[in-house]
């Protein structure tokens, strides 16, 4: 349990918006610990100017678990501060950064952490999971990752309470150009790896021309073509967990160790 020592991080810019994070809170959704755990506690570290993505993370999660608990966590104490001016049932905010502080020292199921750690130094990553890591219960998880301004672009690690096991990229397929757009909202222990001998790089070059070699079946509609753009990947020799169900919503994992730094 945190004792009341100095939060740790740094106040980063806080943007934020309506909707933004619909699409890692649909990937968290679907976390088996949050329909096993006796303690449905949540925390988004970093929500940012606004409550906004937190109250919604809330609203998405109860469908699935109707007595989640969802704790918003920010370094800036103006922020905390109008947050709990509009708290609501199921929903509180403290002051805190990295250590995740939450109601009574309570061990959150799922951590969220989203567009935080791009504006730190790639240095600050592992040590910065690591403090996360360290205040999950037993079997929850932390996601960490990155998204454009409207969500549209995201991308994230998912790890449980010893190491990384999953990489996920999710991208708005209509109008998509190609998926290496994501290399821009790459996680922070990936932006500065998209170099050539790096395995992110291979894993984003390949999935352009999965995608590439795809095309014909883009008369069919996109989710088409990323179906078939998941399997190329796949024949390529490339790990792509999960199936048909999450590829239609523009989604790609593989195990973090298809892309993790060399």
């Amino acid at each position: 349990m945190p004792g009341n020592a100095s939060p740790i991080g740094t106040v980063t810019r806080g943007t934020t918006g309506h909707n933004r994070l619909r699409r890692v809170d649909r990937w968290i959704a679907t976390l088996p610990v949050l329909r096993r755990t006796d303690d449905p506690l949540v925390a988004d570290v970093g929500y940012g100017a606004s409550p906004t993505t937190t109250l919604e993370l809330r609203d998405r999660l109860a469908r699935v678990r109707p007595d989640v608990e969802v704790t918003g966590i920010e370094i800036e104490p103006s922020r905390v501060a109008l947050a709990n001016a509009g708290t609501r049932d199921g929903v509180t905010f403290r002051l805190g950064g990295f250590e995740t502080p939450t109601p009574g020292g309570r061990r959150p199921a799922v951590i969220r952490a989203f567009n935080v750690l791009r504006q730190y130094d790639e240095s600050a990553v592992v040590g910065s999971w690591r403090i996360m890591q360290d205040r999950l219960q037993p079997g929850g998880q932390l996601v960490e990752g990155t998204c454009n301004e409207v969500g549209r672009v995201a991308s994230w690690v998912t790890l449980d309470r010893e190491a990384p096991h999953t990489f996920t990229v999710a991208l708005r397929l209509a109008g998509l150009d190609v998926p290496s757009i994501v290399a821009e909202r790459l996680p922070k222990a990936l932006i500065h790896r998209n170099v050539p001998g790096e395995r992110v790089h291979a894993f984003l070059r390949d999935l352009d021309l999965a995608w590439a070699v795809a095309a014909p079946l883009g008369t069919y509609g996109p989710r088409q073509r990323w179906i078939a753009t998941a399997r190329g990947m796949r024949d390529r020799g490339w790990p792509v967990l999960h199936g048909v169900a999450r590829w239609r919503l523009g989604e790609l994992s593989v195990p973090w160790s298809a892309v993790a730094p060399a």
